[in-house]
């Protein structure tokens, strides 16, 4: 499939988050506005339309151990999706497309992976296609992103086939790295501006940060988007990269998938903060809670915050809460998970949502033109299954190509421009840099 970059409307972000991330310390409006019960220490919105609360307890029954959930809030009804301020009709069909493709092709895996065709683990999205897909389509052609293991919906809407992502889980020959390593560990540098993920979480913050700095030292500004789960945000080097971008106002976008369980460990264990999205306040930067089932809502916050970096005025730090509704990998069971809160986010599946946003609510679909576009999306995926399944395995003298790099391979090259020396003041002029010199002046 190919990648369809739309021409988004610029529009204003919001101006009161930009003042406060600008140094505005003591009369904004926002600060003003603190008191509505919308902000929270003068940087944090939530644009959530429900905010439930959940209190998980550990029980101990002599050696064994398992969890039960406290809430009020387990039969509310499941609010609609929040209207898009920048989403067209179009825009909107094409993302619940990339949704259900995602979805479609995470089940083709599991079967493959049952079939014995898979090489290792397989790691699902489930109930965070929304989310993946929602955000990544708010990036521009000149954007970049590091996906994490669940972010097989972004790397859909950047332009990586199916049957790019099933090669890869199958380790064959024609998977983006030929078959030498399996999973999500792959990117493209060249075309899609997308930098492959790296397995020690939160690793991806500074180093999308420093594709920021390398942009910014070619004399333009972009957004860089990366995605990190609650546990995953609590390792320090998530912190040095978050710190860095503020203080350089580098256009970091993190977007925290707080999926309520890092592996098996409740959120209640592992942070005492209410809500990830407070620790941007530590940095001075916006933070931003939306609910990551409603696909519009995580497309509009991540819109601002990549046009906020667009302008330079620095990172930003999207909270976006819904429930990994399966375990860690296809070998978890998430036996320890309360019944109730797979019962509870079960009622608010972003695709169900997305599908009654799109038919009841707006009618911008009819119920034959949905059942095309399912037939449409089943389609593609068996052909691309058939792609992946017929791929041949590499073969054994492949093995040791790409170990070391030579004259063949990659050249690392200016993406935008030559680097800018920034000492030079106002005239300043595009220099070249001697091979034994580093860029350091960074802003």
């Amino acid at each position: 499939m190919k990648m369809k970059m739309m021409k988004k409307k610029s529009s204003p972000v919001n101006e009161r988050a930009a003042k406060v991330s600008q140094g505005d310390n003591g009369n904004s409006p926002l600060q003003r506005e603190s008191s509505n019960g919308d902000y929270r220490g003068n940087l944090v919105r939530d644009l959530r339309l429900e905010k439930p609360s959940f209190k998980v307890l550990q029980i101990r029954d002599g050696e064994k151990v398992r969890y039960e959930v406290e809430s009020a809030d387990l039969e509310a009804p499941v609010p609609a999706i929040r209207e898009s301020k920048y989403l067209r009709r179009e825009h909107c069909i094409e993302i619940y497309r990339w949704m259900l493709l995602n979805r479609r092709m995470e089940t083709a895996l599991e079967n493959l992976h049952k079939q014995g065709k898979v090489v290792g683990g397989v790691y699902f999205g489930l109930g965070q296609e929304g989310c993946s897909c929602a955000s990544a389509y708010a990036l521009g052609k000149d954007d970049w992103m590091g996906p994490m293991i669940r972010n097989q919906g972004a790397l859909l809407v950047r332009g990586f086939r199916a049957a790019d992502i099933m090669m890869q889980y199958m380790a064959k020959a024609g998977s983006p790295t030929k078959g030498r390593d399996t999973t999500s560990h792959f990117g493209d540098l060249e075309r899609r501006n997308v930098v492959a993920p790296i397995s020690m979480l939160g690793d991806l913050v500074p180093v999308l940060t420093g594709v920021a700095l390398g942009a910014r030292l070619q004399g333009k500004n972009i957004a860089v988007m990366t995605w990190i789960g609650d546990g995953g945000q609590s390792t320090g080097v998530t912190y040095e990269g978050i710190n860095f971008a503020s203080v350089q106002k580098l256009g970091l976008v993190l977007v925290i998938e707080s999926n309520l369980w890092a592996y098996s460990t409740p959120s209640d264990m592992q942070y005492g903060v209410k809500d990830l999205a407070d620790r941007a306040i530590g940095y001075g930067i916006p933070g931003v809670i939306v609910d990551g089932t409603d696909a519009m809502q995580v497309y509009d916050a991540c819109h601002e915050a990549c046009e906020r970096a667009r302008r330079g005025e620095g990172a930003t730090l999207i909270e976006a809460k819904m429930m990994r509704m399966k375990g860690h990998a296809i070998h978890d069971g998430a036996d320890y998970v309360p019944k109730p809160m797979f019962e509870y986010w079960k009622r608010r599946d972003p695709i169900l949502r997305m599908e009654n946003y799109l038919i009841k609510e707006k009618k911008w679909l009819s119920s034959a033109d949905h059942e095309k576009l399912i037939a449409e999306v089943e389609k593609q995926l068996e052909a691309e299954r058939e792609i992946a399944v017929n791929s041949p395995m590499p073969t054994p003298e492949s093995a040791a190509g790409g170990v070391y790099c030579d004259e063949s391979c990659h050249q690392i090259k200016p993406r935008y421009a030559m680097p800018k020396d920034r000492m030079l003041g106002q005239n300043e002029k595009q220099v070249g840099l001697k091979q034994s010199e580093a860029p350091v002046h960074f802003k």
